[in-house]
């Protein structure tokens, strides 16, 4: 199926800001303008899926429906192998209340009591874009990385500050919005982080030429 251009103003179908907030980012070269399910007051519906993909095709259509509008979703997560791949689809679920020093914390602890000595760890991040008609469009990105004790660093959000991204120094809690996940289109291979890795599939298949300047 051939892929389908996306135009106009599109809901992120998402009540975190700190998502939102890079959502907007990456899509402004584009001119692309983005409110959120958030800002709409939009219930959160059941993420009911057994992946990534799934949670995030939920999300999409839900806010597409209600909105009449293109919906974009990103389900994300963070991945740690010696917790056989928790908290992934969980991610969320850990943070009680959306308290993420809590759930980082519970990081530790799991890995302690299973003694863990392999670090290794990945962020996974599905985006889904819906239109109203139905149709969807799925790209995936993946950044592997280490798990670091303690937390370091106090930008991005979530997990940011317990994961250190391969070839790298800091984590991504202790990168700037533009070191995180900014892109030089110009190099195919730029775009560090998970979302910024789909995002780039995203652009390059559905969107339009990006603003000069």
């Amino acid at each position: 199926m051939p892929h389908r251009r996306l135009e106009g103003p599109v809901v992120i179908a998402t009540h975190n800001a700190g998502k939102l907030r890079e959502m907007r980012e990456l899509l402004a070269p584009f001119g692309v303008e983005a409110t959120s399910a958030g800002e709409k007051g939009l219930p959160v519906p059941d993420e009911t899926g057994h992946m990534f993909s799934e949670n995030a095709a939920i999300k999409a259509h839900a806010a597409a429906k209600a909105t009449g509008m293109p919906a974009i979703s990103d389900d994300s997560g963070l991945c740690v192998l010696a917790l056989d791949g928790a908290p992934g689809l969980f991610s969320a679920d850990w943070a009680v209340d959306r308290d993420f020093g809590r759930a980082m914390e519970r990081v530790k602890h799991e890995l302690d009591k299973r003694a863990a000595t392999d670090m290794s760890a990945w962020f996974v991040s599905a985006l889904v874009v819906a239109w109203p008609d139905g149709h969807e469009e799925l790209f995936e990105g993946r950044t592997r990385g280490a798990f670091v004790w303690p937390p370091r660093g106090n930008a991005g959000f979530g997990y940011d500050p317990i994961f250190q991204p391969e070839g790298e120094s800091r984590t991504f809690g202790e990168m700037s919005a533009q070191d995180k996940h900014g892109i030089d289109w110009s190099d195919p291979q730029s775009g560090l982080s998970h979302r910024a890795r789909a995002f780039r599939k995203l652009a390059t298949a559905i969107l339009g030429p990006r603003r000069q300047g």
